[in-house]
C-alpha cells in the first residue's frame, strides 16, 4: 500500500497515521513510542500553564529527535456570574456528599480559588519551544494567534464535527483538518452550538466525513472508531489522508491509565459507552459509572470549563483508591482487545495488518 501523501509530506512522517491527544492518558512516552513507529506522536497539553507545556516539551524532546505534535484547549471561559457562583456552590455540595457515600472523603475547591489557563500563553511558550506542529480542539484559534503561528511556520491543525465548523477553519487558513465523528472517545471537538443539547452533531463519523470532503479543500483526518485495518481503509476510501487513532492505545504500556482502569476498559460492554456532560460540563464518549449515572440529568453539571476544574480533585482521588466509579474513562464505540502491548507494536500491527489486506483487495480484483 502506498502510504505517503500530503499529510506525511507536510508533517515529515512515514505514515499517516496519529496518536489521538488524549490528555490525561498520552504522555511523552507514547508520544515517543509513535515516533518510534514512524507515525506522529501528539503529546497533550490541555490547559497546563505554559511553565508545565515547556516541561513537558522538553522531556519529551530529550527522548526523541522525531516530528511531534503538542495539542491545546482553545475553549471560551464564561465569566462568572451570581447565577454560576450558586450553581457552583450547589454543585459542589452535591458532588461532595456523594462521594463521602461512597467512602471517598474529601475537599472539593472553592469557585475562587480554580486556576484557568490563557491558551495565547501556551502558544508563547509553543513558539519558544520552536514547535512545529500545533493541533488545538474546542473551538477555533484568534486570527492574531494563527499570524503569530504561521511566522514560525507551524503547521497548523484544528478539529471540526460539522462541516460548519470544517468551513470555519478552512477559512481562518488551517492547514489540515480533523474530522472527529460521534463514535470518537473522549471530549467532543464541537465549538459551534455545543452548548445546545438539540445541536450536537448527531451524524456518523463516514458520512460526517465524505460530506467535508466535498467542502473543503485541505487535507483531512479521519478520527473516530478507527480500530483496525478495515476501518481505517473505510475512512482512506471516503476522502481521509489521515487516520487518528485512540481507544486502541488506551491500554498500551505507555497509557497513563492505571490497572483498574485498564481493567474496566477490558470488561466494558456496548451498552457501558455513552456521551454525557457530567464529569467536565462538555460532552465525552465513555464508559459509565455511579457518578455518571447519578448526575446526569440533574442541575449539577456546571458549563465548562468549571465542571471540570470541580471534578479533577475528586477523580485524582478515586484514581489513587482504584475506584472506576468516579473517574471518567473516556473510549470510543469500536470496543477492542485493548492490548497491553507497546504503543509502537500496536501501531506497526495495525500497519501490517493493512498492508496485508490491501495486498489481498488487489489480488482478488
Amino acid at each position: 500500500m502506498r502510504w505517503e501523501n500530503k499529510i506525511t509530506q507536510l508533517l515529515g512522517i512515514d505514515y499517516p497515521i496519529i496518536q489521538a491527544p488524549m490528555f490525561g492518558v498520552a504522555t511523552p512516552e507514547m508520544v515517543v513510542a509513535s515516533a518510534k513507529a514512524n507515525i506522529l506522536g501528539v503529546l497533550p497539553l490541555g490547559d497546563l500553564s505554559a511553565e508545565k507545556c515547556v516541561e513537558i516539551i522538553r522531556k519529551t524532546k530529550k527522548m526523541t529527535n522525531k516530528p511531534f505534535a503538542v495539542n491545546i484547549f482553545v475553549n471560551n471561559i464564561p465569566p462568572i456570574t451570581d447565577e454560576l457562583k450558586i450553581k457552583y456552590k450547589n454543585a459542589k455540595q452535591f458532588i461532595q456528599k456523594l462521594a463521602y457515600q461512597h467512602s471517598i472523603d474529601f475537599v472539593l475547591p472553592e469557585l475562587e480559588d480554580l486556576q484557568f489557563t490563557d491558551y495565547q500563553d501556551q502558544i508563547d511558550a509553543i513558539i519558544g519551544e520552536n514547535c512545529k506542529i500545533l493541533s488545538f480542539t474546542f473551538g477555533k484559534l484568534d486570527k492574531q494567534s494563527i499570524e503569530k503561528l504561521k511566522v514560525n511556520e507551524t503547521f497548523l491543525i484544528g478539529t471540526c464535527t460539522s462541516v460548519e465548523e470544517a468551513k470555519i477553519l478552512e477559512n481562518l487558513g488551517i492547514d489540515i483538518i480533523c474530522v472527529q465523528g460521534i463514535e470518537a472517545g473522549g471530549h467532543r471537538g464541537s465549538f459551534v452550538n455545543e452548548d445546545i443539547l438539540d445541536d450536537i452533531p448527531k451524524i456518523g463519523g463516514l458520512s460526517l466525513l465524505s460530506q467535508v470532503y466535498d467542502h473543503v479543500n485541505v487535507p483531512l483526518i479521519y478520527a473516530g472508531g478507527i480500530y483496525n485495518a478495515n476501518t481505517l481503509l473505510a475512512s482512506k476510501i471516503l476522502g481521509a489522508q489521515g487516520f487518528q487513532i485512540g481507544s486502541l492505545l488506551l491500554g498500551s504500556v505507555e497509557s497513563s491509565l492505571n490497572e483498574a482502569e485498564k481493567a474496566r476498559l477490558r470488561s466494558v460492554k456496548e451498552k457501558d459507552v455513552i456521551l454525557t456532560k457530567s464529569f467536565s460540563g462538555k460532552y465525552a464518549r465513555g464508559i459509565r459509572n455511579i457518578f455518571i449515572d447519578t448526575i446526569q440529568n440533574t442541575e449539577f453539571i456546571l458549563p465548562y470549563p468549571y465542571q471540570y476544574k470541580l471534578t479533577s480533585e475528586l477523580k485524582k482521588i478515586a484514581k489513587s483508591y482504584k475506584n472506576t466509579d468516579f473517574v471518567s474513562i473516556w473510549t470510543g464505540q469500536s470496543l477492542n482487545s485493548f492490548s497491553g502491548n507497546s504503543t509502537t507494536q500496536i501501531i506497526e500491527e495495525l500497519i501490517q495488518q493493512t498492508e496485508n489486506i490491501k495486498k489481498s483487495i488487489i489480488n482478488n480484483e
